[in-house]
């Protein structure tokens, strides 16, 4: 809670105040306005406003690129280690959906490469995560974060799942 000084305070302090004299060099503080009408008001100058920052890259159009070949075959063979997995099974869209984002924000923010996203094959070889997940990575916010993505090795869940290859964090 904040205290208003009282009147008293304020004679005390208008004595000290008019013994202080500016240090040397310095311009004598501006007195203070009288409680009174407003007599001829200076008009206002108008800074000028800020630059306008320079236009953001544009987010990429389209669906990511496949995963380079040699890079493809080494997490195949498992000489490239993948930074880490999340599995879907299970969840609806929705929640499928924040699960995928939230995972791949903070992947990137981790600065990881390659991630394993595992939605499953779904019932008859035609399963809504397997479809949409791509769809979900080619799109904003996504799209920005994703470099390229390609069907997973049938040791980490085949037709089941995908490989994504995550950019560079900018200044890592």
């Amino acid at each position: 809670m904040k205290l208003r000084p009282r009147l008293e305070d304020d004679r005390v302090w208008a004595v000290v105040a008019a013994t202080v004299r500016p240090l040397p060099g310095r311009a004598a503080p501006m007195p203070k306005a009288a409680d009174g009408p407003l007599s001829a008001v200076a008009p206002v100058a108008r800074r000028k406003s800020p630059p306008e920052p320079a236009p953001a890259r544009p987010t990429p159009v389209g669906p990511p690129e496949p995963i380079e070949p040699g890079r493809h075959r080494r997490l195949v063979l498992e000489r490239e280690a993948l930074a880490g997995y999340i599995d879907l099974h299970g969840l609806d869209q929705g929640r499928a959906r924040a699960a995928l984002t939230a995972f791949v924000r903070r992947g990137h923010g981790e600065g990881r490469r390659v991630i394993l996203v595992i939605t499953g094959k779904g019932v008859g070889g035609d399963g809504v995560l397997r479809r949409r997940v791509p769809e979900w990575l080619a799109e904003s916010p996504l799209r920005a974060l994703v470099a390229a993505v390609s069907p997973a090795d049938r040791r980490h869940g085949g037709e089941g799942a995908l490989y994504v290859a995550l950019k560079r964090r900018k200044g890592a």
